[in-house]
């Protein structure tokens, strides 16, 4: 089953906006005016701390550990407190609201990521966390004020995702290796397969793999349902194409 629909959504996909039927609500207003001076130094920030950051560790090779164990502590807090929040605030009821998307997965993913340092999990971290919290970042559709918990949490955990993949391959901590694109794509879709098979069973629509968000999102571009599915799949393919073209044809393997 496709895996990429959800790239391509921006917040929809993530957390913020639960509608009571799929576990989101629908996105009524913007909480940040897109591409607007405030959403212009939050995309300045990301990469600017990513690469200050990398420029410390290859300079200074003894904090590769410090850092890396601070970038994934802050990101394991942020997430539990934002799970305690959803749960207070009644959001999750089996099986809506469940942490299943590929928000929450990346955002795990990158935390065991920077804690172990193992070339794997950095390499899914790279093209998942990329890919889809970038994305997130850059078409940030939120309904709710950019100045509450919820509009902080949501940059906060995508832009630390995006500043902590970036930072384990810019400080060379680590980095893809050749064929880890085609492995990346592989477990997303096993991945999607599975959730594909708990949508069936409890009626639930993570991923959009049952139906298109009711809010506009670039899967009105790509067809109806099921050739959204294959569309996204498409693009996310280039996208991830993309992201291993700076590695492509090194076999330096990554650092331990």
């Amino acid at each position: 089953m496709p895996g990429f629909p959800f790239f391509v959504q921006g917040v929809r996909v993530c957390h913020i906006e639960r509608r009571a039927e799929f576990g989101y609500l629908a996105v009524v207003n913007p909480g940040i005016q897109l591409f607007g001076t405030t959403h212009l130094l939050i995309l300045a920030a990301i990469p600017a701390i990513a690469g200050a950051l990398s420029w410390m560790v290859r300079m200074k090779r003894e904090l590769a550990g410090l850092l890396r164990s601070n970038l994934a502590a802050f990101l394991l807090v942020n997430e539990l407190i934002w799970y305690i929040y959803n749960v207070a605030e009644g959001w999750v009821h089996f099986p809506y609201g469940l942490p299943l998307d590929l928000c929450d997965v990346v955002v795990w993913l990158t935390i065991a990521a920077a804690f172990t340092g193992r070339p794997a999990l950095v390499e899914l971290a790279y093209y998942w966390g990329i890919a889809g919290s970038s994305m997130a970042v850059l078409t940030p559709d939120l309904g709710v004020p950019l100045v509450s918990y919820p509009g902080v949490y949501f940059f906060l955990a995508h832009g630390g995702v995006v500043i902590t993949a970036l930072f384990l391959v810019w400080g060379e901590l680590a980095r893809p290796r050749p064929g880890s694109m085609w492995k990346a794509l592989f477990w997303l879709n096993v991945y999607a397969a599975a959730i594909g098979g708990f949508n069936a069973i409890f009626r639930t629509n993570y991923f959009y793999l049952c139906e298109k968000p009711a809010s506009a999102s670039l899967l009105d571009y790509m067809g109806p349902w099921p050739f959204y599915l294959l569309t996204g799949e498409l693009f996310g393919l280039v996208v991830f194409y993309l992201l291993a073209l700076p590695f492509r044809g090194s076999a330096k393997q990554s650092r331990p």
